[in-house]
């Protein structure tokens, strides 16, 4: 069931980016225009996910998931009705909605699947990232089918919002295990006395100062992540991914459909090329991290995009761009399953930290469309993609703090360091083999006195059978 949410995400994402030339024109916006309106996403994102952790550790998976679902139907509403009535605040409002749903339903989606890869005992996160690529395939053919018909967004978005508040709602009671409320029992309170007089309030009040107690340590907890110097050196790694991955979504139809004078259904099936890319690497990226470690591929990651970004926004003809798109794809598929695995290491604290480097995503989708608006209006969105070089170098940089919490040991002959305060081994999988693991002391034998020592004499007196008297003897014999 949790596959099919990652899924569902993908669709409702995809179903409606396939379609933003048609909000475009039905609404005569810009590309600046629509980079300030895409911007409400992010601020919505945003302003959710910073509270996503908290709420997620206060209410549950499944409240999360269900104020999530609901608000998901809102959003595609407002997102038909904007552009039918010729709206732009409205469009404007779903886009702000839309974005709040999905940060919301992010944090428990992504800790569920973490522990679930924490129990299998191997990587299989990509899997699920892998379920929301093929959603998002889906959901760019069903847009791409939907503007060849001529169908209008406001029946397909108000259709596609039904069907997946529908489903996400039946889902919920088989898809949260691990985000489900830790309850403390508290103390039994004594039964009310009269004659106890004032002191019965007092007992009431010690009640209530002991659950206020409680919720503010499990929320303390989820926003102590934001001080964590590797939570947030992770977020940055997410930021870049989420910057690659994001501007995919939001501007590569409008690039192709603009840059090399297609239809809005070329743009769309270009679009399903770029997801359909990620599909394939994160299906394989389980034994690639397996076998290489999430370092090394999230290095190859950032090169493949950079090699992928450049060869789009610079290629001639629209095949060999099309090559670009592929690259591209490979590249952005496995960085976000990464970062939300390291950040995930330690089960206690994941909701927080999977809160704090989803917030950095909210932040790169923050920035992306406005800077990219802007420079989009000067030298066009497909050569304006390419600024997007600049967060994958960003991303190469830092991959060593993906690394499992129990790195690989050292060469024989280095110091090895102690755990750091904090960190926990993770039952995940590590980042290679493990060839020179610090063995167990064993041991220390006592210490032995020396030879001829009177505590070498008196025990071996106290070893040395006892004979009886001599006197004794004879009698027997006689």
């Amino acid at each position: 069931m949790l596959l099919g949410v990652f899924a569902l995400n993908g669709v409702m994402m995809s179903s409606w980016l396939a379609r933003i030339p048609s909000v475009r024109d039905a609404l005569d916006l810009t590309a600046a225009d629509l980079g300030v309106v895409l911007l409400a996403g992010a601020v919505g994102a945003l302003a959710t996910v910073t509270a996503a952790g908290p709420f997620v550790a206060r209410f549950g998976g499944r409240v999360a998931f269900t104020v999530s679902a609901l608000l998901f139907g809102v959003a595609f509403l407002l997102l038909g009705l904007g552009p039918a009535t010729g709206s732009v605040a409205l469009l404007a409002a779903g886009i702000f909605v839309n974005g709040m749903a999905f940060a919301l339903g992010n944090v428990p989606m992504n800790v569920e699947s973490a522990g679930i890869e924490r129990r299998v005992g191997r990587t299989i996160l990509p899997q699920f990232h892998a379920a929301f690529s093929v959603g998002a395939v889906v959901g760019s053919l069903v847009g791409a089918a939907c503007a060849h018909a001529h169908v209008p967004v406001l029946v397909q978005f108000v259709a596609t919002g039904a069907v997946a508040t529908v489903w996400r709602l039946a889902a919920i009671p088989a898809t949260v295990h691990d985000t489900l409320p830790v309850r403390t029992p508290a103390p039994p309170a004594p039964a009310p006395v009269e004659s106890l007089g004032d002191a019965v309030v007092d007992v009431e009040t010690a009640g209530l100062r002991s659950r206020l107690a409680r919720r503010g340590a499990r929320l303390g907890a989820a926003l102590s992540a934001w001080r964590e110097p590797r939570t947030l050196l992770i977020g940055l790694v997410i930021l870049s991914a989420a910057l690659s991955e994001g501007s995919a979504n939001d501007w590569l139809s409008l690039a192709v459909v603009d840059g090399f004078a297609q239809t809005e259904a070329v743009g769309a099936v270009v679009f399903g090329t770029f997801v359909a890319a990620m599909t394939v690497m994160r299906l394989a990226g389980t034994r690639l991290i397996d076998r290489f470690g999430r370092v090394t591929v999230l290095r190859a990651s950032g090169v493949a995009s950079i090699a992928g970004l450049l060869l789009f926004g610079f290629a001639p003809t629209l095949g060999l761009a099309g090559v670009g798109v592929v690259l591209w794809g490979f590249g952005a598929a496995l960085a976000v399953p990464v970062g939300i695995a390291a950040a995930s290491d330690e089960p206690l604290r994941a909701a927080g930290r999977v809160s704090v480097v989803s917030a950095f995503a909210s932040m790169a989708s923050l920035a992306a469309p406005p800077l990219l608006g802007l420079a989009a209006e000067a030298v066009g969105a497909r050569h304006a993609l390419v600024l997007i070089v600049g967060a994958m170098l960003l991303s190469v940089v830092l991959a060593r703090q993906v690394a499992p919490l129990r790195a690989a040991a050292p060469a024989s002959g280095a110091s090895r360091p102690g755990p750091t305060a904090g960190d926990v081994t993770p039952d995940g999988v590590e980042d290679g083999p493990v060839t020179d693991a610090p063995r167990p002391r064993r041991p220390r034998r006592p210490r032995t006195a020396r030879a001829g020592s009177s505590a070498t004499r008196h025990r071996a007196a106290a070893r040395r059978p006892r004979t009886r008297p001599s006197h004794r003897r004879e009698e027997t014999s006689a």
